[in-house]
């Protein structure tokens, strides 16, 4: 079973827990007269939605790719989990605010035997489709699985508050209704907010775990003729596609045919281990007769001595305009890149020929 299917069928799940709790409390709404019991019957159809959201999304982030979207609908996904946190978010603020009313005005509740043991079977079925839904969403990765989780998690938290303040009244006559109320809304918004974190990086690009880097990094090393992998940048398009590209080290005495056979297998390697679509650049390394490789090793050298240089690659030589060309990569402690550039060019025009010219090209790491 694939994740996509696997996300749905939980879904289905909690939509059926809460139809079958919704049907539970109606019938005995009805038998029991007590339209607050009926209404609560109607809240959980509505807890229904969040599954809802997910089935949806999971759909139509399933949609192949088109002319318009050439990527592919995987974002789909985040939009369902950003959706559902703020669900999370309004039922949490709704609650504060009757919660507080609560506070200022409290009211004596009226708790029958029935009403009791609607409470009781309604925290037991949420806690339990709550737990099972996130442990599947975290299994599968899934922020919309999560979220709706979480969503359903807090619906028993909020109950488990009612029924700890109908004991409270039954025994010492004081009403917690209000403050319990007031307490459990501030932390379904903490949590809401957080549930928004997630997915809203993620479509705004969030930096890649340190682990897949590493693993892209040793794997691509391991070609024969790659002599160092830098300029990582990966695109999340959905849990099962990323896009990106890296460059390359290679010596100058490979020809294209060898770099086009060494880029070939590296973007079918990353596809097939990953589903990553990766563009492969190149760098030369200076070697034997070339006259350029002590002036390209001793750059490097220089280059690298700095604290506040963390990487240093790309170096190319323009013969017609007897330019050198660097990219340098400083630690995030560096403000002014522009003085470190211009730092960086005078030292290494120093070591060179007075008619070279330098050129510091400051990069960036996309990836630590």
């Amino acid at each position: 079973m694939d994740r996509s299917t696997q996300i749905i069928r939980t879904s289905w799940i909690g939509i059926a827990a809460n139809v079958m709790l919704a049907t539970f409390k109606a019938i005995v709404g009805i038998v029991a007269g007590s339209i607050a019991i009926v209404m609560d019957a109607v809240n959980n159809l509505s807890d229904a939605l969040s599954s809802v959201i997910t089935i949806v999304g999971t759909k139509l982030s399933q949609r192949p790719a088109d002319r318009n979207h050439p990527f592919g609908y995987g974002r789909v996904e985040y939009f369902s989990a950003i959706i559902i946190a703020v669900i999370v978010l309004m039922a949490g603020v709704t609650s504060l605010i009757e919660s507080a009313k609560k506070v200022f005005n409290p009211t004596e509740p009226d708790y029958t035997t029935t009403t009791l043991v609607i409470i009781v079977a309604s925290i037991v079925v949420k806690l339990v489709l709550g737990n099972y839904v996130k442990q599947q969403g975290k299994r599968l990765d899934s922020d919309a699985l999560i979220a709706s989780g979480a969503d359903a998690f807090f619906d028993a938290i909020v109950t488990l508050a009612t029924l700890v303040s109908a004991v409270v009244m039954l025994l010492w006559h004081v009403s917690l209704d209000g403050i319990l109320g007031v307490l459990i809304s501030i932390v379904i918004i903490k949590a809401g907010f957080e549930m928004l974190i997630s997915p809203v990086n993620e479509l705004l690009g969030s930096r890649l775990s340190p682990e897949l880097v590493e693993q892209i990094k040793t794997e691509v090393m391991k070609f024969d003729g790659v002599h160092g992998v830098y300029d990582i940048i990966l695109h999340n398009y959905g849990h099962e596609l990323m896009i990106g590209s890296l460059h390359i080290n290679v010596l100058d005495t490979m020809s294209a045919t060898d770099i086009h056979r060494l880029t070939r297998r590296i973007t079918e390697t990353m596809y097939a281990r990953h589903n990553i679509i990766i563009t492969v650049g190149i760098y030369t390394i200076a070697t034997g007769n070339n006259p350029m490789a002590p002036i390209q090793k001793s750059v490097m050298q220089a280059l690298s001595a700095h604290k506040e240089v963390i990487q240093v690659h790309g170096f190319c030589y323009y013969d017609d305009e007897k330019l050198i060309s660097v990219d340098v990569v400083p630690d995030i402690s560096v403000h002014n890149e522009f003085l470190l550039s211009q730092q960086l060019t005078e030292e290494i025009k120093t070591l060179l020929p007075a008619d070279f010219k330098v050129a510091i090209i400051i990069d960036h790491n996309y990836i630590a």
